[in-house]
């Protein structure tokens, strides 16, 4: 018995990925394609882009929830940060592994502020508020001081032309052995060239469609 496939949590992602499923966004629903592509490679535009999406679950699969807690509960993880809160589904499967890991601490971030509502709301539901902190803001500020000595998991799942910038502000914090994953990588390739990088002091693979799976080796 682990606490993701117990209760409280269990019915509550049940209810989560059926709510995430029936959402829409109009907002974005109106944005042409090739624009929303622009977008979401944008450096400069994330903001705004994301703000038009504060309605919108962009949650992880069922499959790489599962994945991120066994990753986790593998590391015998109890350092984890996460930038894209969004309304707190890959969270929630973070801080359960923490929980059966023994404790630990989560610090995740989100700009959104009815997404920082909404996540702390079904943390509390889920019973893993406690090991869970929340920074309220642009990650490149909010990330930027107040993290452990040492992180033993990175989950990237925020604006994807960031993910280059949100690793080099952790990277030096990063223990051996520490796993890095990243969804929707596609959409950064200066992250993907510098993760690939012979030189870069990462192993890293494609895994499933979308994601880097990466491990800091040294």
């Amino acid at each position: 018995m682990t606490t993701l496939t117990t209760e409280p949590l269990a019915s509550l992602l049940d209810r989560l990925f059926e709510e995430a499923e029936t959402a829409s966004s109009p907002a974005i629903a109106a944005i042409p394609h090739d624009e929303r592509e622009r977008l979401m490679r944008s450096k400069t535009e994330y903001l705004d882009l994301y703000g038009r999406m504060k309605d919108l679950w962009l949650p992880v699969s069922r499959e790489t929830g599962a994945l991120l807690y066994m990753l986790a509960r593998s590391r015998g993880a109890t350092s984890i940060v996460e930038f894209g809160t969004s309304f707190g589904i890959s969270t929630l499967h973070l801080a359960a592994a923490l929980r059966d890991n023994g404790g630990g601490r989560l610090i995740t971030s989100e700009f959104e502020p009815s997404k920082v509502a909404r996540a702390r709301q079904n943390l509390a539901e889920g019973g893993l508020i406690d090991l869970v902190e929340i920074r309220e803001g642009d990650a490149l500020e909010t990330l930027r001081t107040g993290l452990p000595a040492t992180i033993d998991l990175l989950l990237l799942d925020g604006a994807k032309s960031l993910y280059r910038d949100i690793l080099d502000l952790v990277e030096d914090r990063l223990r051996p052995g520490a796993l890095i994953v990243a969804d929707n990588v596609d959409y950064c390739p200066d992250y993907l060239a510098h993760i690939r990088s012979a030189a870069s002091g990462y192993i890293s693979v494609p895994f499933a469609d979308d994601i880097e799976l990466s491990m800091r080796a040294a």
